[in-house]
């Protein structure tokens, strides 16, 4: 009686140790949603501030005048007007669907090339470094080919994009696919997966972190391949963001300038913020990152 007394006794910390303290750990709760929510938060508003700060300061110091470098309060306000017209709406409209239809040829393309190099040594050996290559160079670059190409037209801005964007999406699957371990490919193929089918169900899944990765990096060229593309190639009967900001600085409107600025940029943000919520949904999959999401 007395050894079943001792064994039921409950067990101080000193002897929580082992597997029972990893168990014990696990069945812990988490910080909750609000409180992951506002640690995710709190530095973006921080950085925000300062950054607002530091251009109040610059202002002030009177190093150029406000024709050329606005206030934030004159900007945000111009900036509250400005989304509030048609014009910003049909110029968003515009540069999303060229966005959308870009970066999908893109992804097309180099997923299909990424696949092709990265399992086939002939195209590896012809194409490998050309892929780099092609990635670093500027996409401002391609401007003047594509001009003589096409003209002043849309598909001269697609044309840019496409080059732009393709390359980082070819290399992310190229790095993704030569960190498969090649015991995983003798186990997918030793249970009967061939061909497709093998890309399919063992490499694609194997892969995905680096070709998420590649994606966002993609869609960051894409991006800069658009804007710039907007630039130069202004299409009168059809507005865009970056035709918007074109006028704006041949009006010199700095405050109408530098809102557009601001809406480009808050673009690229929640864009990679989607990026960044399916690389973490991945990871979790994955089991290297637990449920609490640190």
């Amino acid at each position: 009686m007395a050894s079943d007394t001792l064994a039921e006794a409950p067990r101080t910390d000193a002897e929580i140790s082992g597997l029972d303290a990893l168990e014990i750990a696990g069945r812990e709760k988490g910080p909750s949603r609000v409180r992951r929510f506002w640690s995710a938060t709190w530095p973006k508003l921080a950085a925000l501030a300062l950054t607002i700060g530091l251009w109040q300061a610059v202002v002030w110091t009177g190093w150029k005048d406000e024709w050329a470098l606005s206030p934030p309060a004159t900007v945000f306000a111009d900036l509250g007007h400005y989304v509030l017209t048609a014009a910003f709406w049909d110029g968003l409209a515009t540069t999303g669907r060229r966005a959308a239809v870009g970066f999908a040829a893109a992804v097309a393309v180099g997923l299909v090339l990424g696949l092709a190099v990265a399992r086939v040594k002939v195209l590896r050996a012809a194409l490998g470094s050309m892929i780099t290559a092609l990635q670093t160079m500027p996409s401002i670059a391609w401007f003047p080919l594509a001009i003589l190409l096409f003209g002043l037209t849309e598909q001269a801005i697609f044309f840019v994009v496409v080059l732009g964007a393709a390359p980082s999406v070819a290399n992310g699957v190229i790095h993704g696919v030569d960190y498969v371990p090649p015991l995983l490919i003798r186990a997918g193929r030793n249970i009967g997966a061939r061909g497709l089918n093998l890309y399919r169900y063992v490499i694609a899944p194997a892969a995905l972190p680096a070709i998420v990765a590649g994606l966002k990096q993609g869609w960051a060229f894409a991006w800069r391949s658009l804007m710039a593309g907007e630039l130069l190639v202004v299409i009168a009967e059809r507005t865009s963001i970056g035709a918007q900001l074109t006028y704006a600085r041949d009006f010199s409107d700095a405050p109408r300038l530098m809102a557009i600025m601001i809406v480009i940029l808050v673009v690229g943000i929640l864009v990679d913020a989607a990026f960044g919520a399916a690389d973490k949904a991945i990871r979790r999959r994955w089991g290297v990152l637990d449920q609490a999401g640190n």
